[in-house]
């Protein structure tokens, strides 16, 4: 009976619509994302370094990307960044209409008390007792605003390459899927140790823009917006570009000069006859090929 209760609920519960299920899967695999880093973050800063360090921070960040990768990757292909579903739009890989935005609250709840014993009850963007930086990403004060744009579009420009392009191509896999995740997470600490220190690792505009709302609503006020003259776009527009660029790097330079199963399979037969005339035909067909699917 209980198994046959289960199914019934099941039936009632499945979702039909394809991309509402990929929306609740990309929404359930932030949420884990989120509650990994915004918590570590949280928990680093507002015990001042005495239960965690910089390491302290990047690891859970990287190892929140893994576990939600596993959670929405059979359902939607965990793209969890915007900035990789745009570069998937491009590629092809994508359809355009599925291009939408892909949870700091429970953060806020849980060290609520220890954000206002830490800032003294003032919930503010700049000082040594800020804690807008728990949930969001801000600049240090020696950037200007394009030096920070290129620094966040640097990081995703290298991102691209290094995972999203095989992510979602089946037959350049570096590993078996299944470790394509350990893989990303891998990538993603490697970009956040050695280039988050001009303005945090941000690289991805779903976890910046969300958790800077809700500071917009939960205390910190619009300065989350108008500090550092209006620094706020750069962590959503610079990554969308550089991951656009990424992938065309990755294009010219790795996936255009794959080889084809077809053209190897018609390399193949060039060197099996023995006729001269027959060889240098289907060599001159197999270049045409590379040029026509290539470029």
């Amino acid at each position: 009976r209980r198994v046959r209760r289960m199914e019934v609920l099941k039936g009632r519960l499945r979702v039909r619509n394809m991309l509402f299920r990929e929306l609740m899967a990309e929404t359930l695999a932030m949420f884990v994302l989120m509650m990994f880093g915004c918590a570590a973050m949280a928990q680093v800063k507002l015990t001042r370094g005495a239960k965690g360090e910089y390491l302290s921070v990047n690891v859970p960040f990287s190892v929140g990307v893994m576990s939600a990768m596993y959670i929405a990757r059979g359902v939607s292909g965990a793209h969890l960044i915007p900035a990789v579903s745009l570069s998937c739009c491009v590629l092809g890989r994508l359809p355009w209409s599925k291009l939408l935005p892909y949870s700091a609250a429970v953060v806020f709840l849980m060290y609520y008390d220890a954000i206002m014993d830490y800032s003294g009850g003032v919930l503010t963007v700049y000082g040594a007792n800020e804690t807008a930086s728990i949930f969001a990403t801000y600049p240090s004060d020696y950037l200007s605003l394009w030096g920070c744009f290129f620094d966040q579009l640097i990081h995703t420009f290298l991102l691209f390459p290094s995972d999203g392009g095989h992510r979602h191509d089946h037959d350049v896999l570096p590993a078996p899927a299944d470790l394509v995740p350990p893989l990303a997470t891998v990538v993603l600490m490697g970009i956040s140790q050695s280039m988050s220190s001009n303005c945090g690792g941000g690289i991805n505009p779903a976890r910046d823009l969300g958790p800077r709302l809700l500071t917009l609503t939960a205390g910190w006020g619009t300065e989350v917006f108008t500090c550092y003259n209006y620094w706020f776009w750069v962590p959503i527009v610079a990554p969308m570009v550089g991951a656009v660029l990424g992938s065309g790097l990755y294009l010219v330079f790795v996936q255009w000069h794959l080889p084809d199963s077809e053209i190897n399979e018609t390399h193949d037969l060039q060197f099996k006859t023995k006729d001269i005339k027959t060889g240098f035909t289907m060599m001159v067909k197999t270049w045409i090929n590379i040029g026509v699917k290539g470029f």
